[in-house]
């Protein structure tokens, strides 16, 4: 990461550059085309003033754990086009406020859902702009850990199949997984999940994306398939939930 070394304070932008010239060799080394990820910088609990830095720098494309927080910052920022991702756990009595609240000021992006009720309560809040759809991941526990969200693999493509007939204004774009640091068999096993839910839809592979990948192992997960990864304090720098419910 980047400080100044007198100072200890967060160069965004270089730190930005280093993720990104990251990201360019991991793709060069698995035959990738760079198009094909995205990189999605995670600035939960991070002030407004560092989101702005990596605006400033290029990025388009932040992810948020938390609906009110997205919200506000979506608001203060201002620029529409900025493309949000929802990344936390979401509640979907807070699928309304979260749409409406950041719809108007960018483009929403909500990467955990794992229930046909939160697809539902996410559909009906873009009721009222007509005009878009709103991109959403399914969350797959890959790990079966009991502390992590998502649906489990064998159950990942009939939720998008029920998501896809009932759900007219939100658009399967992928599966998303947090995983098990380290464990290469949880990205194997969101691709097999993404694969077989092409089959089940009738899709392409290449339309579905592969959402994996974090500050720890997005390199690693880039090799593996990723499409979107999620990098947060490498970019930001250590996270404060003193604040954070």
């Amino acid at each position: 990461m980047s400080t100044s070394e007198e100072s200890g304070v967060i160069t965004v932008g270089a730190n930005l550059e280093e993720v990104r010239q990251k990201i360019v060799q991991s793709c060069e080394a698995a035959g990738r085309d760079v198009s094909t990820v995205q990189l999605v910088a995670v600035s939960k609990t991070k002030p407004l003033e560092l989101v702005k830095e990596a605006y400033a720098s290029g990025q388009r494309v932040f992810g948020e754990n938390y609906a009110q927080e997205l919200v506000d910052k979506a608001g203060s920022i201002g620029e529409s086009d900025v493309v949000w991702h929802f990344i936390g756990g979401l509640q979907s009595n807070k699928a309304n406020m979260l749409v409406k609240g950041v719809m108007p000021h960018g483009t929403l992006v909500v990467e955990t859902v794992s229930s046909l009720k939160v697809a539902k309560k996410l559909d009906n809040a873009m009721s009222e702009f007509e005009d878009k759809k709103l991109d959403i991941f399914v969350q797959v526990n890959t790990s079966g850990e009991e502390s992590k969200s998502g649906v489990a693999p064998t159950e990942v493509a009939e939720l998008c199949n029920q998501i896809t007939s009932e759900c007219e204004r939100v658009r399967l774009k992928g599966v998303m997984t947090i995983g098990a640091p380290g464990d290469i068999s949880c990205l194997e096993a969101l691709a097999t999940c993404r694969d077989e839910v092409a089959i089940a839809l009738g899709m392409e592979v290449k339309d579905l994306g592969l959402s994996m990948g974090m500050s720890g192992d997005y390199e690693v997960a880039i090799a593996n398939g990723s499409t979107n990864v999620r990098v947060g304090s490498t970019i930001f720098g250590a996270r404060d939930y003193s604040n954070k419910a």
